[in-house]
């Protein structure tokens, strides 16, 4: 059976919540969670994986068992919170490593290729968004309304985001049974959303993900210039973000690899299996091994 292990690490400071399991000199595998969840979404992934990969998943600044300084204390942005993940890998010597990516992952992962090109050996998006294609106006248009002025109307609409409701929503929505999904996955994130102080540090992210978007001619380059192999595996029914932002992958990866799954924004709840087999032969065709050190 797999040993994952439950550590921490401080960097610049702050108390940093990780899961890591694997063979220290195999090809490494950094794991990104997205909002509202953290580290927890890949709990039953890392067993899986860690027979051939060293997989890191850390918890993001004010997600899970991670430090979460107040709003007023700590300023709250994809920039900094990428700065953290860097400063991490950095404290356990990786060097060159594979992304995962998931909902707010994906700026993090996004900045993280961007700022040091040859560090990626691949990319995994799971509804990892890096293209104004896959935005669901439906979805997203409360949070443009914020981005665009802050004021008790349009703050009161994307506080619905972080109630035990729209947690739930983002699980169940767009899943073919929603029986396989555990209520402890809504239930756990819930708790750690409403910790005292923990909304402010939403909104400033809600707020701050308005320089994601700027951002993707940048990646596009990067993906154009540097191409990566690229695995998009998607659940289609995401009502977050559309098939449309999977598909996008290969206007600049050709050879980039799309699966869309009958499911949604939290894919693994549901078709965890063939998202690990889909990772396993992706990883096992196109990946080297990368020099860890320690």
């Amino acid at each position: 059976m797999t040993t994952v292990h439950h550590r921490y690490a401080t960097v610049d400071g702050k108390q940093l919540f990780y899961r890591e399991a694997g063979p220290a000199d195999a090809p490494v595998l950094v794991l990104l969670h997205g909002f509202p969840t953290s580290s927890f979404m890949f709990r039953t992934l890392i067993p899986e994986l860690a027979a051939d990969y060293h997989v890191i998943a850390p918890d993001h600044l004010g997600f899970g068992y991670s430090d979460a300084p107040y709003a007023a204390e700590f300023d709250y942005t994809f920039d900094a919170l990428t700065e953290l993940s860097a400063g991490l890998l950095r404290e356990l010597g990786v060097s060159r490593y594979a992304i995962y990516v998931q909902d707010y992952g994906a700026p993090i992962g996004w900045r993280l290729a961007l700022a040091d090109p040859s560090a990626i050996t691949a990319i995994i998006t799971q509804n990892g968004n890096a293209y104004d294609a896959g935005f669901v106006p439906s979805f997203w248009q409360g949070v443009w309304d914020y981005q665009r002025e802050q004021n008790p109307e349009t703050e009161a609409g994307i506080r619905g985001a972080l109630s035990l409701e729209m947690t739930k929503w983002q699980y169940v929505t767009g899943v073919p049974d929603e029986s396989v999904v555990s209520p402890d996955t809504w239930q756990h994130d819930f708790a750690l959303l409403s910790r005292p102080g923990n909304d402010a540090v939403q909104l400033a992210l809600f707020l701050d993900y308005a320089t994601n978007s700027p951002m993707y001619p940048a990646l596009h380059a990067y993906l154009r210039e540097h191409r990566p192999p690229v695995l998009a595996v998607w659940g289609e029914n995401d009502p977050i973000f559309g098939p449309d932002g999977a598909r996008a992958f290969a206007g600049d990866v050709p050879d980039a690899e799309i699966h869309l799954l009958d499911g949604g924004h939290f894919l693994l709840e549901s078709a965890g299996a063939e998202v690990t087999a889909l990772i396993r032969d992706f990883l096992g065709r196109r990946v080297l091994k990368p020099t860890v050190s320690k």
